[in-house]
């Protein structure tokens, strides 16, 4: 009797379009997060989503395309994370946001680090515009969650005070994650309380509306 011949990677099996496309941005997200990018290969992250090199390029066009699929992805928040956040008083709302953001980020610390870093210098313009429209879209989820409109209930500086605060979340989680100096519930604290400040005195009730 002859034995199986092993197969490299995971089997494949039928998903739909959308779940496969999430599998491999989740083999990207750990693969990018793990080992630096001139050392990840398309072909390895094929191999772990078990689907074939070509279905990834279909799917993303290539290996920059991927990579900034994933950083997008892990600055915006889905819908899908929101819709599961807890009703009730603002403060209980703000700090299931956070709450959630931190496990999110907790869950793909290494990715996380990598987006962080990727912010912080700047001096890619596809990255940066990724970020830019991660960021808008990360605003209006944020808002939303909290029961603000952000088409007709968010100004100016209510937008620029939460775009601010992104950075500073970025800033306090790299502080948790990588520089030890702050634990998460420093780090939850500090993000609840500032979030909660700046809706209560910059949101549309602060200006009586």
């Amino acid at each position: 009797m002859t034995a199986p011949v092993p197969t490299e990677g995971r089997a494949r099996t039928r998903m739909e379009p959308e779940a496969r496309r999430d599998q491999i941005v989740a083999c990207a997200r750990r693969a990018f997060g793990e080992k630096p990018y001139g050392a990840v290969s398309l072909a390895d992250i094929a191999r772990e989503a078990g689907v074939t090199r070509g279905l990834v390029n279909h799917y993303f066009g290539g290996k920059r395309e991927l990579y900034l699929t994933v950083l997008h992805e892990m600055v915006a928040v889905p819908d899908s994370v929101l819709e599961r956040l807890p009703k009730g008083t603002l403060q209980e709302r703000v700090n299931g946001v956070i709450d959630r953001f931190l496990s999110v980020v907790d869950r793909n610390r290494g990715m996380w680090l990598v987006t962080v870093d990727a912010l912080s210098h700047g001096h890619d313009p596809d990255i940066d515009s990724v970020m830019r429209e991660a960021e808008e879209a990360t605003v209006d989820q944020t808002l939303r969650a909290l029961g603000i409109d952000p088409g007709t209930e968010a100004d100016g500086p209510l937008r620029g005070m939460c775009r601010a605060f992104g950075a500073m979340a970025r800033s306090a989680t790299h502080e948790w994650l990588n520089r030890g100096t702050l634990s998460r519930e420093q780090t939850l604290a500090l993000l609840e309380r500032t979030l909660l400040l700046i809706i209560e005195e910059f949101g549309p009730e602060s200006r009586g509306e």
